[in-house]
């Protein structure tokens, strides 16, 4: 089957499924419909391990003098 028909036959199909159906497909492709997705999907999980104190956070001045001294720019 050619790409042509199989994209003709994707399409009368989504657009004739149930939302449920509509909303399963979308989260299956999600990152790749909305590239955005993956990042904040990524930010959230940062977040949450910030928030249970996995993570270390450095202040502004932390990150300023990591900068600027070359030894401790892989402090991070």
């Amino acid at each position: 089957m050619q790409t042509t028909t199989i994209r003709q036959k994707l399409h009368l199909f989504i657009d004739s499924i149930e939302d449920k159906k509509a909303e399963a497909i979308y989260a299956l492709f999600e990152d790749e419909i909305d590239p955005d997705a993956l990042r904040r999907k990524l930010v959230q999980i940062e977040r949450e391990r910030y928030l249970r104190g996995e993570d270390k956070s450095y202040s502004w001045e932390e990150v300023r003098k990591m900068a600027i001294n070359r030894e401790n720019r892989n402090a991070v």
